[in-house]
């Protein structure tokens, strides 16, 4: 009797414990052939649904994605979904400036239509006539010398010299090379020591010993860029 009673306990209890799912069996599916294969079924429904039935109401998230989209879409200046844009027009951004066609400052004297609707061949040329009646030639005056001293500037006496580098034109004492390479190493640019030179007396004179040819170009300075812009 004690038996019969274990027996029909362990049966009771068998029949009240869930069932353990076949972990090998897919998700709710036999295989995974009818899961695609329903899966398929299913979103061909949700297609035809899509056709006629109302909109649901977007999630949340699906709402921000949309007004992420949105706002991209509005600053490259793309028409939403939908919007269809006017032939001839082209997209543009919202901030880009709308030009004035009609703005009196862009000059049209290259559009042959524009002109010869308002000018013609004598008013034209009547209008040349005058304009070249005001031009005047400014005549080329003597350079102003510097305020402190009658001394020329380096680009006065390119202008005011013609000979060459290398040329003797002035006396000059007997300098040694080294006392000469010592004096010029005293200035940063050739330039500076011509200058330097002119206020000291050159090119008659050479007191700081940057001329020891005697051509009145201190330290290998040379005048032809100079002469070049004015003679070409």
């Amino acid at each position: 009797m004690r038996g019969l009673c274990v027996v029909l306990v362990a049966a009771g209890l068998a029949a009240c414990a869930p069932t353990v799912p076949d972990s090998g069996a897919g998700v709710g599916f036999d295989d995974y052939d009818t899961y695609l294969a329903q899966r398929q079924s299913r979103d061909a429904q949700l297609r035809r649904q899509g056709s006629g039935a109302p909109a649901t109401a977007a999630t949340p998230e699906q709402q921000t994605a949309r007004d992420a989209v949105a706002a991209v879409r509005g600053s490259s200046g793309q028409p939403e979904r939908g919007e269809s844009v006017p032939a001839g027009i082209q997209n543009t951004s919202p901030n880009a400036p709308v030009p004035d066609l009609n703005n009196p400052s862009i000059s049209d004297e290259q559009d042959f239509q524009a002109v010869s609707s308002r000018q013609s061949i004598e008013s034209d040329a009547e209008r040349r006539k005058a304009q070249s009646a005001q031009y005047q030639v400014i005549a080329p005056t003597a350079l102003p010398r510097r305020p402190g001293g009658n001394a020329p500037t380096p680009v006065e006496f390119a202008l005011e010299t013609s000979h060459p580098v290398g040329q003797k034109v002035y006396r000059r004492s007997v300098f040694s090379s080294s006392k000469t390479a010592k004096a010029c190493a005293g200035y940063s640019s050739a330039e500076l020591a011509q200058d330097a030179f002119l206020k000291a007396g050159g090119p008659q004179k050479d007191k700081i010993g940057v001329d020891p040819d005697g051509d009145g170009y201190a330290c290998g300075w040379n005048p032809a860029k100079y002469r070049g812009l004015v003679r070409g």
